[in-house]
């Protein structure tokens, strides 16, 4: 197996490079001093981002991308028969996929904090991120999503700590090296991949043993799952959460008008910080607890970690205000399952508004069939949902589901629900029926967050003369 560290002054060529995990590790290795090239089927705010660092990337794949490459680097959604991965194994140039590149990349860190969970990694590893970096432990970072305390998705710190979001996608946190691992949740999600719930577990289990010896664990211990999984570790390990038998909890919790939470940081009782947050919601009081843990096992003081987290605002797409138009106010939310969509409403609902309008967009044809029924119900804290078509990603239509079945399902069961196939349907829907003080949230991580800036283009009058 090729190894990273090998490469430098050599040219590796990513396929797919604009993805949110790839265009990191591409500005990552860059700074090691490999040549990085790159291609991806479209044009993206990423690849523009890419460029303006010096980073050349081809728009389509073509097996000429290839030619002259030392390394060819891959993320999990390109397939074997992708025309530059044939390239590559007909010039017989060494392929790594996405996972081991990120995998190496942690080695030898004395603290590799690896964040994994069915949802929430993103939010908790950007919060670990700007704690760490506020309270002087210079961390080295790769998150999937865009922060803007980093200046992105990745930053190169020092030798000592190295902060990861950890996804449980096609197993490919198992090629990782953590010394500790927070897990947010462990629920239902790729089953296009994993064959049930317990396949899931069992692969959390591989991943906790990759810790060492003298590693740590620290889980949600609301989770069931996690708590199990725990139990059976031979390993220290860590609880937060709400409930009593959890190791950090939250005490004296309240809620300002607006959702943000404020509360004391207990461990085992005894109140070490205070904080008011600035992101709203219940589960972002998890994301801090967990974020209190990993940083103290660091070595951070709880009360610097608090001031921090008190200055925290959350990464693109996470909750996201983008702007407002016609006296609406508009967000986005990366949620992609009912589980992170029930979230996202649930942050809105606190939001000062009168109706809420939801818009969202089913992400693959294999999560809205197995989680077919789970989606029924998820969207309840919207007034008005509106679905656009299956955003695609990776698969092809498998011709036996549709939006269409999601709305008439949901129509069902008394909720008023709209099917908007385009964005341009759905904005003329919104249009034609928001009145100022109304909130509206997209919902996906396909393509949705677009809709929000095709609004915001088109402004307060619309249609533009």
């Amino acid at each position: 197996m090729p190894h990273i560290k090998d490469y430098a002054g050599r040219r590796a060529h990513m396929i797919g490079i604009g993805g949110s995990s790839m265009s990191g590790l591409a500005l990552m290795i860059k700074k090691l001093g490999v040549r990085v090239t790159g291609s991806d089927s479209v044009r993206s705010y990423a690849t523009d981002q890419l460029e303006a660092a010096g980073i050349p990337v081809h728009i389509g794949h073509e097996a000429g991308n290839v030619h002259g490459a030392d390394l060819v680097i891959y993320s999990a959604a390109i397939a074997a028969d992708n025309p530059e991965r044939a390239e590559a194994l007909r010039l017989s140039i060494p392929q790594m996929e996405r996972a081991t590149l990120l995998g190496q990349l942690m080695e030898g860190y004395r603290h590799a904090i690896n964040v994994c969970g069915t949802h929430g990694k993103t939010t908790t590893t950007s919060m670990l991120a700007q704690v760490l970096l506020d309270t002087g432990l210079d961390p080295t970072v790769h998150i999937g999503g865009q922060l803007d305390y980093i200046g992105g998705s990745t930053r190169v710190g020092g030798h000592d700590t190295f902060v990861v979001e950890a996804c449980e996608f096609n197993a490919s946190f198992l090629q990782f090296h953590p010394t500790i691992a927070v897990v947010t949740n462990i629920e239902e999600d790729h089953l296009d991949f994993y064959k049930d719930l317990d396949d899931i577990c069992r692969a959390f289990g591989r991943f906790f043993s990759l810790l060492p010896e003298d590693g740590l664990c620290i889980g949600n211990g609301d989770d069931p799952r996690v708590v199990s999984l725990l139990g059976a570790l031979p390993r220290r390990t860590q609880t937060f959460g709400f409930g009593e038998g959890c190791d950090w909890r939250p005490a004296d919790l309240t809620y300002t008008p607006e959702g943000c939470a404020d509360f004391g940081f207990a461990l085992h009782g005894e109140v070490l910080a205070h904080v008011t947050l600035r992101v709203p919601g219940e589960f972002n009081v998890m994301h801090a607890l967990a974020t209190m843990a990993a940083a103290v096992a660091v070595g951070a003081s709880p009360t610097d970690v608090a001031a921090s987290l008190a200055n925290f605002a959350a990464p693109h797409r996470r909750f996201e205000y983008t702007g407002t138009v016609c006296g609406v106010r508009l967000y986005t939310d990366y949620g992609h399952n009912p589980a992170e969509m029930r979230s996202a409403l649930s942050n809105a609902a606190h939001q000062p508004h009168n109706r809420l309008f939801a818009v969202m967009q089913p992400h693959t044809y294999s999560r809205v069939k197995t989680l077919f029924a789970d989606y029924i119900h998820c969207c309840d804290a919207a007034d008005e949902l509106l679905i656009t078509d299956i955003f695609a990603a990776r698969e092809k239509d498998p011709g036996d589901i549709h939006a269409t079945m999601l709305v008439d399902a949901i129509a069902a069961t008394g909720q008023k629900v709209t099917y908007t196939p385009t964005f341009d349907d759905a904005e003329a829907y919104l249009r034609a029926n928001w009145q100022p003080g109304d909130l509206v949230i997209t919902m996906s991580c396909g393509n949705i967050h677009l809709l929000n800036a095709q609004i915001q283009q088109h402004g307060d009058v619309w249609p533009k003369e």
